[in-house]
């Protein structure tokens, strides 16, 4: 598409959704000029034929090359992964990904969940499998006892007796069958890994026929194979692919094709989530809010301070903690009196907008008259290391304690390619540094923001 002076995403997307030459959309992207139209476009295609996305630009260096390479600013990254996961599309990360979530889509398999069972002759591919499974977020499944009992009859004394099940290494294709048969009728997997080593004293073909043959004899949990190595195992892929029975070269590609499965449904089932509007909810007082902003941008700031952003939040009938403001350190007495409780100081100043790292925060002071020396040496604190910030006095915040509570960030903010995105993740002062966070675009509702 180039530039896209006149054919864009959306133009293509719509064509392509019609076609019925056409069974999977695969997109390179760098950049989306008309967020709506990509949107709009993107969410019908979805509906009826797998979308799969990959994004160059997700670093920054990655950034500046595709403004160098298109002419258009490459958005944040992760705003554009919650674009790509609203409209029910499926993103990859490397060129190989893309091909195999293709054939994988293509299978014709669906995962009710993220559960998997893992069948093996080598113990050690069955661990490089879960730790793979971990990596990408999946869960191995718990087999129920009526499966173990199952494996128990079928197996070896010395089989692993849990999930990974190791077959042993001189597991037959009878044992394959056997045991793969048990494994696909336990009511706590939603899907099978069949893996299996070369060895000397078995031939892997005969593991494949039996996982074909039990797989054609019953409606199937999807399932997906791996058999390591390369000449001793081409006849093996080959059986596999023609029987529509997706194979992998390594357990890492594997589980990663099974996750893509769980990411892909996950996203369908965002695809039909209609959140409702806010009948239910008070209605705002705008011309308060708009009152504060106002105010705040006649006086050339582009940041409100906590008391007015408490006021906003409160205009939009969000509870927010009892607050109270002060010129000086008298005043912050006199406030924590009013309070009548533990407290929190706060420092005010259009100038400082991380407290706790200049000193500007005391937590739990429990009397006004140290609520006063507080203000007092935080005052002089600052002062002396910030002789140029605008001290505009203090705010009393009544304190809030609740055994096991979670201290959480919420921010909104205006992407230049998305519009309006919502936040959401761990708060308090390592709240950067953790970076543990999830971006949304509105309007939400509880499955959308889970």
């Amino acid at each position: 598409l180039g530039d896209m002076a006149d054919i864009d995403f959306g133009d293509l997307l719509d064509y392509l959704a019609l076609d019925p030459a056409t069974r999977a959309i695969l997109l390179y992207v760098e950049s989306i000029h008309d967020a709506r139209k990509f949107m709009s476009a993107g969410r019908i295609a979805a509906r009826s034929k797998p979308v799969i996305v990959i994004k160059s630009g997700r670093s920054a260096a990655g950034a500046m090359a595709a403004l160098s390479h298109t002419g258009a600013l490459a958005g944040a990254d992760h705003v554009y992964d919650a674009a790509f996961r609203r409209a029910g599309m499926l993103r990859v990360f490397e060129l190989r990904e893309l091909f195999e979530a293709v054939a994988t889509l293509s299978s014709g398999q669906t995962a009710a969940g993220d559960r998997l069972a893992i069948l093996t002759n080598g113990g050690g591919a069955g661990v490089l499998a879960t730790d793979a499974l971990e990596e990408h977020d999946g869960r191995l499944a718990v087999l129920s006892a009526e499966t173990m009992a199952e494996l128990d009859a079928v197996l070896p004394a010395t089989w692993s007796r849990a999930n990974p099940v190791d077959l042993i290494g001189d597991a037959s294709g009878e044992r394959y069958g056997k045991a793969l048969s048990a494994v696909l009728l336990d009511r706590n997997t939603d899907a099978v890994l069949v893996m299996n080593c070369p060895t000397a004293v078995v031939d892997s073909l005969d593991g494949a026929k039996a996982v074909v043959e039990c797989l054609e004899s019953r409606d199937r949990m999807p399932a997906f194979t791996c058999w390591l190595g390369e000449t001793a195992t081409i006849e093996s892929r080959r059986l596999f692919a023609a029987n529509r029975i997706p194979t992998y070269e390594t357990p890492n590609e594997a589980v990663r094709a099974f996750m893509q499965l769980v990411s892909y449904r996950r996203n369908q089932d965002l695809l039909l989530e209609t959140p409702a509007g806010d009948a239910d909810l008070p209605p705002p007082d705008r011309e308060s809010a708009r009152a504060i902003i106002a105010t705040v941008l006649a006086e050339g700031r582009t940041m409100l301070t906590e008391p007015e952003a408490k006021a906003v939040l409160v205009a939009y009938a969000i509870p927010t903690v009892v607050t109270r403001t002060a010129a000086d350190p008298a005043g912050a007495r006199r406030a924590a009196e009013a309070i009548g409780r533990p407290v929190a100081l706060k420092i005010l100043s259009p100038d400082i907008s991380h407290k706790s790292d200049v000193g500007g925060v005391r937590l739990d002071l429990d009397t006004p008259a140290a609520v006063e020396e507080a203000a007092r040496e935080m005052l002089a604190h600052i002062s002396a290391r910030l002789p140029k910030a605008r001290i505009g006095g203090f705010a009393v915040e009544e304190m809030v304690s609740r055994r096991g509570a979670v201290e959480l960030l919420v921010g909104i903010a205006d992407d230049a390619t998305f519009g309006p995105v919502i936040l959401f993740g761990q708060g308090g002062t390592a709240a950067e540094l953790i970076g543990d966070r999830a971006v949304g675009l509105p309007p939400l509702n509880p499955i959308l923001a889970g």
